[in-house]
């Protein structure tokens, strides 16, 4: 396992972070796992050197948080061994503030977070979405205030237009706030539009992106076929996974396939492998319901693609409208 700085920051994590979002409440996600089958993946990972976990509150309505903080409090004897990362922002209940990034919802959601996870601090806590409800100023000051307390190390943002991004940087570098130092947006060899403006500008500000969905919803590692075949438990009961990607796609996922064929190695380990070594990426995250999922991403690390690789898994690429925002 290498370990690199998340963007400019001094703080290393694994070139692999282990997304928590399948282990859950399987009446809420059908592909869920709960915390007995998802400890054997958890545990293979902390073997294979991965440190760094990803979760947010509203995965199963905090259950997810429950089972990451159960499980890294087991499979690590130092809480400083692991860089835990969650994220704020979505509904956590039926109450009109009980979701956004109002202070209100911020500074209640950060405790509650807190206790799930059995931790006094999460290193990386992160907006999960812009809130177009809220002045960027009174978000960007709770949040320093989290900070502030202890109990989040750094700030971290996901998917949303640049200049929102922009705009909330600015703000806080403006009044002497904690700024954002990682992104993580919806980017893989499908949906590319992220280089178009989020990437130039994270590498010119020293942010670190930590994509999501980095095999397209398993698109790339084939859990969908033309004409919307599903392969898959987690692909037959993933409604917004339906509304990212289409037959358009496959085009790519074609040549990837072929490029795997070619070197020996696992479609999804030549689409994770592409994004390692995109410029600008600090750590891929990963989802495994399966000890194989986990095992090929860790074995990604190992894949190198040739420029010619590369061309032949880009070239097929369709512009998208913008997704994932929501």
């Amino acid at each position: 396992m290498d370990y690199v700085r998340l963007g400019s920051t001094g703080l290393k994590v694994s070139r692999i972070c282990l997304g928590m979002m399948s282990y859950g409440d399987k009446t809420r996600r059908a592909w869920a796992l709960d915390e007995s089958d998802a400890e054997p993946i958890v545990r293979r990972a902390v073997e294979g050197g991965v440190t760094f976990f990803d979760t947010a509150d509203v995965y199963s309505t905090g259950v997810s948080e429950q089972i990451t903080g159960r499980l890294l409090g087991k499979l690590f004897g130092n809480r400083d061994d692991h860089v835990l990362a969650t994220k704020v922002h979505g509904v956590m209940g039926e109450g009109p503030n009980d979701r956004g990034l109002s202070r209100k919802h911020i500074l209640a959601a950060i405790d509650n977070s807190l206790r799930r996870l059995g931790t006094d601090y999460v290193d990386l806590y992160q907006i999960h979405r812009f809130d177009p409800e809220t002045p960027i100023e009174e978000t960007m000051e709770a949040l320093h205030d989290v900070v502030r307390a202890g109990k989040a190390r750094y700030l971290g943002a996901s998917s949303m237009y640049a200049w929102q991004f922009a705009s909330m940087q600015h703000t806080a570098r403006t009044h002497g706030w904690t700024r954002f130092v990682s992104m993580q947006n919806h980017y893989n060899l499908v949906y590319r539009e992220e280089e178009r403006e989020m990437i130039p500008y994270c590498l010119a500000t020293g942010v670190g992106a930590i994509p999501w969905s980095p095999l397209a919803r398993g698109l790339l590692a084939g859990n969908r076929g033309r004409g919307g075949q599903k392969r898959t438990v987690r692909a037959n009961n993933d409604e917004f996974g339906d509304s990212l990607y289409t037959d358009d796609d496959f085009a790519v996922v074609e040549a990837v396939n072929d490029v795997a064929a070619d070197k020996g190695v696992k479609p999804a380990q030549v689409a994770l492998a592409w994004l390692l070594g995109k410029a600008g990426v600090t750590a891929p995250i990963v989802g495994a319901t399966k000890l194989e999922h986990l095992e090929d991403a860790l074995g990604a690390l190992e894949v190198t693609l040739s420029d010619k690789d590369v061309e032949r898994v880009e070239s097929s690429y369709q512009p998208h409208p913008i997704r994932g925002h929501q």
